[in-house]
């Protein structure tokens, strides 16, 4: 995967529940930090848009969709562990 791309996210929260809340902050912090200058972030309230939700399948919330680079992925939860975000992108081979 090229280090080059850019990160295209689209966080599903649940109006100000704190889990959304802490999500929607270690998102922020890990692309500031990991993606700089190299990512978008779209929230959807899934009070709001209930409809967007359904049509991505999207039953938990927080709910991560990594729409590019390819392939697709979801990960759900507050996105506190940091080394687990990078394995889920590709940004890291291994954990350990």
């Amino acid at each position: 995967m090229s280090q080059r791309g850019i990160f295209r996210f689209r966080l599903y929260v649940a109006g100000e529940a704190p889990n959304s809340t802490l999500a929607i902050a270690n998102l922020a912090a890990f692309c500031r930090a990991y993606l700089p200058d190299r990512y978008e972030i779209e929230i959807v309230d899934v009070f709001r848009e209930p409809k967007r939700a359904l049509a991505d399948s999207i039953f938990m919330t927080p709910t991560l969709v990594v729409r590019t680079p390819p392939p697709a992925r979801k990960i759900v939860g507050t996105l506190s562990q940091t080394q687990t975000v990078l394995l889920a992108l590709g940004l890291v081979s291994d954990v350990g």
